[in-house]
């Protein structure tokens, strides 16, 4: 069966390819009601499917919205790409997401191959794009929005939490069940100093133990994002001579991988451990005892970053603060830290 065409349509429809061209794509050029209802049945009658590999090369832009996450075995940011496949199904757009397992190179590879496919825009979450990746972005003239703090090495938009904010109210919740210190699990060694959530966290941690009069050597431990790691690091510092208190996490899964930990060294979470952890992820409302966290607006954010993408008024130059979305973070009070919560 021969395969159905524009042209096709155009007869049956009684007009022109390019009038059928504007019905289908909702313009440049307006077509009159009637004209756009015959166009509609001949589409419907033909069984009419538009060429989308045409399209694109046609207008230069796809359907598509590229996005690169680190590791989407991680629950945040499972949680994070669904939330963005939901916002752009509401703008008439499909996600194609890629990994980029916290490497430069596969950043770098998903990049070049998404923007090859004509993407509408990419949305990144990221340790902070490298120099070849801003240069790759800059030299596509490419729509992109951070999903985390901008770095300086790119001058785009960004979409954040607010990270600092965020980890001092977890810490300073926990020095206020009358813990002597309250020590930290960032990320790891290479995690940038700036332009990183994870930073970010463990700066919140930094400043709500220093506004106590509590120092912080010795009390910062670098720690792998999984929970896998997590716990078997937490294994060694909960079995050691000198066992924290309490415990911060900079994500939600290290926080889960502690409490396996106390839960196989016998520890009672929380009374011989205080445990907090930052993103709210559905598993954190799951634990035993459930986790005390931090809360971020994961689909307010992805309404945003998909928005910012697609729609150029938004994207204008600026200050750092135009430019920089942030939502607020807030505290989930469960019994990891000792309150009567959830």
């Amino acid at each position: 069966m021969a395969k159905v065409t524009r042209d096709d349509v155009a007869r049956l429809a009684g007009t022109s390819t390019a009038v059928v061209s504007y019905v289908i794509n909702n313009g440049p050029r307006p077509v009159a009601p009637a004209t756009r209802e015959r166009v509609l049945a001949a589409i419907k009658e033909l069984g009419y499917r538009p060429d989308r590999v045409a399209q694109a090369m046609a207008s230069r832009r796809t359907d598509l919205i590229g996005m690169i996450v680190p590791d989407a075995r991680q629950p945040f940011f499972a949680e994070m790409a669904h939330a963005v496949e939901r916002a752009a199904a509401d703008r008439g757009k499909m996600v194609l997401v890629g990994n980029s397992d916290y490497r430069d190179e596969r950043e770098l590879h998903y990049l070049r191959a998404f923007l090859g496919m004509r993407v509408a825009g990419l949305i990144l979450v990221s340790q902070g794009p490298s120099e070849r990746a801003a240069q790759e972005i800059e030299a596509w003239d490419a729509r992109v929005v951070l999903l985390h703090e901008r770095p300086e090495a790119i001058d785009d938009v960004a979409v954040v939490t607010d990270d600092i904010g965020g980890a001092q109210l977890a810490v300073r919740h926990l020095l206020e069940h009358g813990h002597e210190y309250v020590a930290c699990l960032g990320g790891v060694e290479t995690t940038p100093a700036v332009g990183d959530p994870v930073t970010d966290h463990v700066e919140g941690w930094r400043r709500a133990m220093q506004e106590s009069g509590r120092p912080v050597d010795g009390r910062l431990f670098h720690a792998p994002f999984n929970r896998y790691d997590a716990y078997e690091l937490a294994l060694k510092i909960l079995s050691g001579p000198d066992r924290p208190p309490a415990i911060f996490c900079a994500t939600d899964d290290q926080a889960i991988g502690v409490l396996r930990a106390a839960r196989e060294l016998r520890l009672d979470v929380p009374g011989d451990l205080a445990v907090a952890g930052f993103d709210d992820v559905k598993e954190a409302a799951l634990t035993d005892p459930p986790l005390t966290t931090v809360f971020s607006d994961r689909p307010a954010m992805a309404r945003a970053a998909v928005d910012l993408v697609l729609d150029d008024g938004l994207r204008v130059a600026g200050s750092r603060r135009e430019r920089v979305k942030q939502f607020p973070s807030a505290l989930i009070v469960r019994r990891s830290c000792g309150c009567d919560g959830e």
